[in-house]
């Protein structure tokens, strides 16, 4: 998927490992379907596809899959997906936007909705929370393929506003959103491998949460993130150490 949620180092998945790996695949397989309709079938010409396929072979999913999903965009039965952003407010008025792709629009908004209601939060408008965020490109590494040392300074010489290392979890690149294929270019001559690549929401106003809060929170952005329909789930909650 194009992006993970801010949140997404700290939580925790449920369920079945061979059900969320389905999951993933699922959204992965759409996001490479859409992408190859929009442009071109070669991912050196298409830098979304070229993106969407590294962030599945990072999933590990199989080549067979991904030739399927390019190819499932020439289907002529191939169903019409768009991007459609929802913002809201969820437990202790954090701000949450959701992406999606979805063929239904109607449905989509009616569970979305659903969603946030049940977890006793509320759907905005558009606006309603994106202010307390920001628009960057993000482009994720695996920790361990290069040094924090090596990685900074090729981000910062391919243009890159900043690069954040988590200890043995991920490096993660940040850049002006309008920047994000020049600067993922430059880094391809030295990294082969990426996490994933894209434009991520990035709070500017953080909403604390303490460990009674904690699951409740948790759990509603999971309930999100697991919807069919959602690509991308992000909240400004910080959660007290």
């Amino acid at each position: 998927m194009a992006g993970h949620s801010h949140w997404a180092g700290i939580k925790h998945k449920k369920g079945k490992a061979d059900n969320i790996r389905s999951k993933i695949f699922s959204k992965l397989s759409r996001e490479i379907t859409v992408a190859a309709k929009l442009g071109d079938k070669n991912p050196e010409m298409n830098p979304r596809l070229r993106a969407a396929i590294q962030s599945a072979r990072a999933a590990n999913m199989p080549r067979d899959n991904i030739d399927r999903a390019i190819d499932k965009s020439e289907a002529g039965d191939q169903s019409n997906f768009e991007s459609i952003r929802y913002e809201g407010f969820g437990p202790k008025n954090i701000a949450v936007i959701v992406d999606t792709l979805t063929d239904n629009k109607n449905r989509t908004t009616s569970s979305i909705r659903t969603l946030f209601q049940k977890n006793g939060g509320s759907l905005g408008t558009l606006g309603s929370a994106s202010h307390n965020f920001k628009q960057n490109g993000v482009i994720k590494i695996d920790y361990n393929l290069i040094s924090e040392e090596k990685v900074l300074d090729l981000a910062l010489n391919a243009g890159a506003e900043d690069c954040i290392s988590y200890d043995g979890s991920i490096h993660k690149i940040h850049c002006e959103k309008e920047e994000i294929y020049k600067v993922k270019k430059l880094l391809e001559n030295e990294i082969d491998s990426f996490i994933s690549t894209g434009i991520e929401w990035i709070p500017t106003i953080f909403i604390e949460a303490n460990d009674n809060e904690k699951d409740d929170i948790l759990s509603f952005l999971e309930t999100l993130e697991d919807y069919d329909d959602v690509q991308n789930v992000y909240s400004n909650v910080k959660f007290k150490n």
